[in-house]
């Protein structure tokens, strides 16, 4: 659709040739709409992961297309397509992989200067005040809880004001309340700023944040869930846990 901030069309994913080949995504079509949240859930082995690189450009497809705001990654060199992530995508892991010796501040404006830009100071506290940590800018991450360092992570990934924000299990390392307190950031970014997520999880409250939770199984799109609530979501996840392989 038009308004996709990422579409997929036919996706899949092959490791391996032969007898070794393993089908990780297999004719995945999907569309991930602007201003929009959307977790994707599925058993152990489903694809979420792989869905997501896909998605981000981080890997490419074996056949289908990725079109991401307009343009269609396969025809892209290696050097393009590396320039189109820096510029248009935000990445968040469970892992924070903020570095320890910078402060918070030095953290976020690091995408910039990777680029080569100088970034404006104010630029910089904009975006930790957008997750609640102006009063934390010259903190290093020993001096912050895991809740803030996701928060910092955060801040670093809209830092470039990314078309799209990956998450990969962004709450996994975090406790139940800190966890809350930054998906209720991640809803907020979507409903204030027109932000578009897209977050892999495996945890039905984490889901029950997203505008509509889509379920794999065996690299295979296996139903939707929209406005679902933890439960709802959960009963879903049982019954793809429990099919037949």
């Amino acid at each position: 659709m038009e308004n996709d901030a990422i579409q997929l069309r036919d996706v899949s994913r092959v490791h391996g040739t032969g007898d070794r080949a393993v089908t990780a995504l297999d004719q995945v079509s999907l569309g991930f709409p602007q201003g929009t949240f959307t977790a994707v859930m599925g058993p152990s082995g489903s694809g979420k992961s792989t869905l997501l690189q896909c998605a981000a450009g981080l890997d490419r497809p074996t056949s289908g297309t990725v079109t991401i705001g307009g343009t269609e990654l396969g025809g892209l060199s290696e050097t393009r397509l590396t320039l189109l992530r820096r510029d248009r995508i935000g990445f968040v892991f469970q892992a924070f992989n903020l570095l320890p010796a910078l402060t918070a501040e030095q953290n976020v404006a690091l995408p910039l200067r990777l680029a080569g830009r100088r970034p404006a100071k104010a630029e910089v506290r904009e975006v930790l005040a957008r997750v609640g940590l102006s009063e934390r800018a010259r903190h290093r991450p020993a001096r912050l809880s895991g809740g803030q360092q996701q928060r910092v992570a955060l801040a670093r990934a809209l830092i470039t004001r990314p078309d799209v924000l990956f998450g990969d299990e962004p709450t996994g390392a975090l406790d139940s309340r800190t966890g809350r307190e930054v998906l209720t950031l991640l809803r907020a970014m979507v409903d204030t700023d027109r932000q578009t997520v897209v977050m892999v999880t495996h945890d039905p409250v984490a889901a029950s944040y997203a505008d509509r939770v889509v379920f794999l199984a065996d690299g295979r799109l296996n139903g939707e869930l929209s406005g679902a609530s933890a439960p709802d979501i959960a009963a879903h996840m049982t019954t793809l846990e429990a099919a037949p392989c």
